[in-house]
């Protein structure tokens, strides 16, 4: 391996001077200094280096790449420090950056690593490539098309053929992310097809973008009955009757979780233990000792019932059938 270039020594005096400028935030005294380094010794890439941190201190974003453009030249003629030309590619790829130039930035960033790999310099490419990926996505957005791609599903869920619906309820998810409808409607399909897992995935997103849908929750239902889930089943029944009670759909799912609840009481017992929400309250001293008044003493639960904190977890209790209200 070569020895590292020692820079003139009058240089690096006009360089320091220029660096107490920078730090003032005096550009043109600090420029004029880099100028009278680069004089005295044109072949050292820290001087290059410098004026283009100046520059895109200034906003000048372009200049400082044409900058940092000269700075990787002479580094490479030079045999510069390849921790020096990182910093002039990653400098280049922040100054496209500024410029909205992604695509320019994300080349100059992954550049910048094959000199030198930075924690830094990682972080920052990957930040790039993720609003890249999102104005991708954004830019696929198309509503009209959506609705076509859904039209498409329609027809296809009529024929029961459930696979190409959904296929084309993915493609229209995909040109419209924010359409709850669609995904109710793909978790129609897979629970026509067994997949409850993915039915309940989808039901809640669908009534995550609309709490007020009731169809949605009606899907979340049913998936959740079809997983032995019945004491959550109901909830989300329940909620459905609450947005409309003459749902007859919601109405008869509610009826399915009681029936199954009652016949499988110890299972749904089991299963409530094992949810982390009721662990919490269980776990709860304070909870437990307000269960235990409520055991002996009827008149307590009126009176508990009046905190609605404490009524919110009791009636989590009574649903998972760990206590019974009298």
């Amino acid at each position: 391996m070569s020895e590292q270039r020692q820079a003139n020594p009058e240089a690096i005096k006009a360089k320091e001077r220029g660096n107490t400028f920078y730090k003032q935030k005096q550009f043109e005294e600090a420029l004029k200094c880099y100028d009278e380094a680069i004089n005295i010794d044109p072949n050292e890439i820290s001087f290059y280096n410098n004026r283009a941190a100046v520059f895109f201190e200034q906003k000048n974003y372009d200049k400082c790449i044409q900058e940092c453009e000269k700075a990787v030249e002479i580094g490479r003629e030079n045999r510069a420090d390849f921790k020096l030309i990182a910093r002039a590619l990653s400098r280049m790829a922040a100054s496209y950056k500024q410029l909205d130039n992604l695509e320019q930035a994300l080349i100059y960033y992954e550049k910048s690593l094959t000199e030198h790999r930075t924690p830094d310099t990682r972080a920052k490419l990957s930040e790039i490539e993720k609003t890249l990926k999102e104005r991708e996505l954004k830019a696929y957005i198309n509503p009209e098309l959506a609705l076509e791609e859904k039209t498409k599903g329609n027809e296809f869920f009529l024929k029961g053929d459930y696979p190409t619906a959904i296929k084309h309820y993915t493609e229209a998810i995909k040109r419209n992310p924010d359409d709850a409808k669609i995904y109710s409607n793909r978790a129609l399909c897979y629970q026509k097809l067994a997949e409850f897992q993915l039915a309940l995935k989808d039901s809640e997103k669908c009534v995550e973008l609309d709490p007020n849908f009731t169809k949605g929750w009606i899907r979340k239902g049913l998936a959740l009955l079809a997983l032995k889930d019945s004491m959550k089943a109901r909830t989300a029944f329940q909620r459905a009757l609450e947005i409309d009670p003459n749902s007859s759909e919601a109405l008869d799912g509610y009826r399915k979780c009681s029936i199954d609840y009652h016949n499988n009481q110890e299972e749904v017992r089991n299963q409530a233990l094992n949810d982390p929400e009721v662990q919490s309250i269980l776990a709860d001293p304070a909870m437990r000792m307000i269960l235990q008044q409520m055991s002996t003493d009827p008149k307590a639960a009126v009176e508990h019932m009046k905190d609605p904190v404490v009524s919110e977890k009791i009636q989590k209790l009574f649903e998972a059938g760990i206590v019974k209200l009298r």
